[in-house]
């Protein structure tokens, strides 16, 4: 049964931490393979500054180009709406039933992962992987059985701070796949 990382999110813009985390979680063994699952946009709530749904998915599959073991999916956006992670993850062990799908979160989530849509049924049927996120301490002796903490570097860029960066003109090489840079850049997102 191949191990397939789910991780979950706008992706508004997708960046090195994102793939670097990837290839950690991948080399490390936790998994087989991960789909970074690209989220809709969700009506109820606006976001003035999130790019549409097909270019956030067309970044997203920029980035991982040269990444074996990295995919991307839109498998969200044929779901209804709003969507809920144990609704994408329901539907994905029917569609795909050879596989176990892991579901891959950050610190910062894992502490709210409570107030998450039937969060228990998650916890029943699926395993979880918690990466750190800087300022977010979890005590792992308290994790649930099927809850690990990854040892994955501490990878500190966010999305928010690099779409300011875009906005002020600010060069991010360093942060963004050079393909996406250069999509960003050609297509004038994240300007206004």
């Amino acid at each position: 049964m191949i191990r397939t990382g789910i991780y979950g999110g706008s992706f508004n813009p997708i960046h090195t931490g994102h793939t670097q985390l990837a290839d950690a979680l991948c080399r490390q063994g936790w998994i087989d393979e991960l789909w970074f699952m690209v989220s809709p946009h969700n009506p109820l709530k606006e976001q003035e500054d999130l790019l549409a749904d097909d270019d956030r998915l067309k970044l997203a599959r920029l980035a991982v180009e040269g990444h074996g073991k990295q995919f991307v999916s839109d498998f969200e956006f044929h779901l209804p709406r709003p969507s809920y992670m144990v609704n994408t993850l329901k539907e994905l062990q029917q569609a795909y039933p050879d596989r176990e799908f892991i579901l891959v979160i950050g610190a910062d989530n894992w502490q709210v992962f409570d107030h998450w849509y039937h969060a228990d049924e998650i916890l029943n049927r699926h395993r979880i992987i918690v990466y750190p996120r800087p300022g977010y301490d979890i005590d792992t002796t308290l994790l649930p059985s099927g809850v690990k903490m990854a040892d994955t570097p501490l990878i500190d860029i966010s999305s928010t701070h690099l779409r300011k960066q875009i906005k002020q003109g600010t060069c991010l090489g360093d942060y963004l796949h050079p393909k996406v840079w250069k999509a960003i850049q050609e297509n004038g997102y994240y300007r206004t």
